[in-house]
């Protein structure tokens, strides 16, 4: 079943169990996949999953900042309630990768570019993000990446 697919089948299984606080959760992930898909293709445009992750990753990574948000500004419900967002959207993306995984894969792209310097992390991330498959946050591919280039 493609992600999509899950996600609309998960919408409905919230309604059935009237699970308010899921059900806002997985349509505004259903809202922005279509808003992702309208820009790629048109309004009939079906996305893949790998782009259904990425608009996870997105929507996760807007919580994140609302949680240092609400906790700078004294928010703690908003901020426990963002935090319970992040719990079911990560629900819809793959298995990370481990921090050895991550290092052979980032040795590898090193390898295949010919980096040596700093200078060429752009062209090793690039590369490494292709091979990782949306397993792994930018931010921590790129803190594996400066590490491993000195």
């Amino acid at each position: 079943m493609s992600l999509p697919a899950k996600i609309d089948a998960e919408i409905k299984q919230a309604m059935l169990a009237k699970d308010a606080a899921r059900l806002g959760v997985l349509r505004m992930l259903k809202s922005g996949i279509k808003y992702a898909a309208i820009e790629k293709g048109g309004a009939d445009y079906q996305p893949t999953d790998a782009e259904v992750i990425s608009v996870v990753r997105k929507e996760i990574k807007k919580r994140q900042d609302s949680v240092e948000s609400f906790t700078k500004g004294g928010r703690p419900e908003l901020a426990d309630k963002e935090k319970a967002e992040i719990v079911i959207l990560n629900e819809y993306l793959p298995a990370p990768l481990t921090e050895e995984e991550i290092e052979k894969i980032v040795t590898a792209a090193i390898i295949e570019v010919g980096a040596t310097t700093k200078a060429q992390m752009g062209a090793v991330i690039k590369a490494a993000q292709a091979r990782a498959d949306g397993r792994v946050d930018g931010k921590k591919l790129s803190q594996v990446v400066q590490k491993l280039l000195v």
